[in-house]
């Protein structure tokens, strides 16, 4: 779709045909034990529809895909839709927009400082709506890697 379609609710008018092709994948997650830095745990393995890892809040024209995500905790929040019907996960879609998808009982949602995806198949990555790779992947945050220079809003007096 045209970039101004996707910004403004393109995603859901292609939903119902995405949701008619595509099946759940079964999907392994690892995370560092007791979220450090070291040894990879399993957290989680089940067939998926979604797994969303993000730093920032929303994506795709407003979807609050990860609503307690700050850009600069240093942390992943991690977003798995897990199986569900079809129908459902249409009929729940617009809660994304309101951050409120995290409550659904096939959703899982959490935090962790890297994580490791492993899937029986290949499967696309995307970032950003482009293809980067297949899995298995390992996806982290750089801990305050860049600088970002804002106006001052605070009150004049």
């Amino acid at each position: 779709l045209p970039r101004w379609v996707r910004g403004h609710g393109g995603y859901a008018l292609t939903l119902p045909g995405a949701l008619r092709k595509f099946k759940p994948r079964e999907l392994t997650i690892q995370v560092p034990e007791n979220n450090c830095r070291g040894k990879l745990v399993p957290r989680y393995s089940q067939p998926t529809f979604l797994a969303a890892f993000a730093n920032a809040p929303q994506y795709g024209g407003g979807m609050r895909i990860a609503p307690e995500a700050k850009l600069d905790d240093g942390r992943l929040d991690v977003c798995l839709v897990k199986d569900i019907n079809k129908l459902k996960l249409f009929s729940l879609f617009p809660t994304v927009y309101f951050g409120r998808h995290t409550t659904i009982p096939q959703v899982d949602y959490f935090q962790a400082t890297r994580v490791r995806v492993d899937t029986e198949i290949p499967v696309d990555v995307y970032a950003d709506g482009e293809y980067v790779c297949r899995t298995p992947i390992e996806v982290t945050v750089a801990d305050k890697a860049i600088t970002v220079i804002v106006p001052d809003r605070s009150p004049k007096n």
